[in-house]
């Protein structure tokens, strides 16, 4: 879609032939899929629509993200780019997908590209799908600057907590601050986890209780699996008020499973902290 607009002369033609709302099937005819699963799987979409300046692309991006379901990583409106997450979903890890949008003679054109892990495997179809569902919703004019206020600032709304033991908690977080920390507050901003494992300790942490998980470093562990960290984190959970009943009874050894949200990350002091936690239900 990009060439073909440029070919067209003078510009005015080119905005004519261009709808005000990104078509799907030019998205889905120029989709790409490059690389494989062992070397990592890259997926790229595109779309045109005019009368769409970038940032107003980009802030509308935003706003469709968040409703499907995608995490937020960075937004730069006046730079045309825009980075979200598909998240964690079971074994799979979470990937980024980079978003571009440039403005040309009237024209916005916003290209996605989705960067799968090396060992990750997806179907282009489903791929393509989603992408220029995505891509699809871009509107011009008024209606493409009306839908940009709503989706500036729009945060994505969590389905369910993720379930994870804290042990693998552990490892998943380690990981990332091992390849990049600066991702991780805006990947696990304001996330619900439900973490279950063992009581390490249990202390007075300021006017409230704190649990601490065991957490097993590499050197402990009886089956070391590739790509580990080489330190785990440790993970503690600064309980909700009107917990305390439950959590004075705990001591070292005992199994828990607790609901919190992600508070902070201190890669300094290797420590992950959960706040406002709770006994998980049907524990």
């Amino acid at each position: 879609m990009q060439h073909s607009i440029r070919i067209l002369a003078p510009a005015v033609l080119a905005i004519a032939a261009v709808p005000t709302a990104a078509h799907a099937g030019a998205c889905e005819d120029g989709f790409v899929k490059k690389g494989n699963p062992v070397t990592g799987l890259r997926f790229i979409a595109s779309g045109a629509v005019a009368d769409l300046p970038a940032d107003i692309a980009i802030k509308q991006m935003r706003g469709i993200s968040a409703r499907r379901g995608y995490d937020i990583i960075a937004s730069e409106p006046e730079s045309g780019a825009l980075l979200i997450e598909q998240g964690r979903t079971g074994n799979s890890r979470a990937f980024p997908i980079e978003i571009q949008a440039v403005s040309e003679g009237g024209v916005g054109t916003v290209r996605m590209e989705a960067k799968l892990p090396a060992g990750m495997a997806a179907g282009a179809d489903g791929a393509k799908t989603e992408m220029c569902a995505m891509l699809a919703e871009l509107k011009g004019g008024k209606a493409g600057r009306l839908a940009a206020a709503s989706g500036a600032n729009a945060v994505t709304q969590q389905a369910a907590p993720v379930a994870l033991s804290a042990q693998e908690f552990s490892q998943q977080i380690s990981k990332d601050a091992e390849r990049n920390s600066a991702i991780i507050p805006s990947r696990y901003a304001g996330k619900k986890f439900t973490l279950s494992g063992t009581v390490d300790y249990v202390i007075k942490d300021g006017n409230t209780n704190r649990i601490a998980f065991k957490i097993l470093q590499p050197h402990e562990l009886a089956l070391r699996l590739p790509n580990m960290a080489s330190t785990l984190s440790a993970v503690s959970c600064l309980m909700a008020p009107g917990t305390s009943v439950f959590t004075l009874q705990l001591k070292p050894g005992k199994s828990v499973k607790l609901t919190g949200t992600f508070h902070e990350f201190n890669e300094f002091k290797d420590v992950v902290w959960f706040k406002d936690c709770t006994p998980a239900q049907g524990k």
